[in-house]
């Protein structure tokens, strides 16, 4: 239907996540009917960032420059790791702009179903910073999931024994949420992370 370099691109595009054929094609016209340096510096900036981005070998975080700027910045607090599951969960959470500590990224959760277990997780990397003596308290944020429960227990169990302190971030009613529509799940957290006023 047609020429064969659209159909190429409509393809690539598909291949992304949340993309399908029809999405796939309203991205190829579109690049199609954009001047074409601009199709160029997209072009570019892929290449660029393929080339360039890497892990950082302290947090596991996508980075330019290893180690990456959290993991260089003299005023974060070196005692306390944040073990989230991929980037976008740093983004997430340095949003807050109150969180002063380091993180580490796993770069998933652990899935059996779905073949991932502890060695596809960059799980090493994070008993190599914690054996160095100099963190005091490890937060767990994995997605409040199966997965992300499963990864946080799993994680527990290997750390407590190195004599670091283990906690979990709270789950429970978003801000703005109503009680009656809360699964029993999410209330039955939201009553065990309970606080005094």
């Amino acid at each position: 239907m047609h020429a064969p370099p659209i159909e190429n691109l409509i393809e690539q595009f598909a291949k992304l996540p949340g993309i399908g054929r029809k999405s796939a094609e309203r991205l190829a016209f579109h690049i199609l009917n954009m001047p074409k340096e601009y199709a160029l510096d997209m072009a570019r900036s892929l290449v660029e960032a393929k080339d360039k981005i890497c892990f950082c070998e302290k947090c596991q975080n996508l980075t330019d420059v290893s180690p990456c700027a959290i993991c260089n910045d003299t005023r974060r607090e070196k005692s306390i790791i944040c073990v989230v599951e991929s980037p976008k969960d740093v983004i997430a959470i340095e949003k807050m702009r109150e969180y002063r500590g380091l993180y580490h990224v796993l770069h998933g959760a652990l899935s059996p179903m779905d073949g991932i277990g502890p060695d596809d997780l960059k799980i090493s990397s994070l008993l190599e910073r914690i054996a160095t003596g100099e963190v005091e308290e490890v937060i767990m944020a994995t997605n409040p999931n199966v997965s992300g429960e499963a990864t946080a227990m799993y994680l527990c169990r290997l750390l407590k024994p190195l004599g670091v302190r283990v906690t979990r971030i709270a789950h429970g009613i978003p801000v703005g949420g109503d009680l009656e529509y809360a699964d029993e799940v999410t209330l039955l957290r939201a009553m065990e992370g309970r606080r005094e006023m």
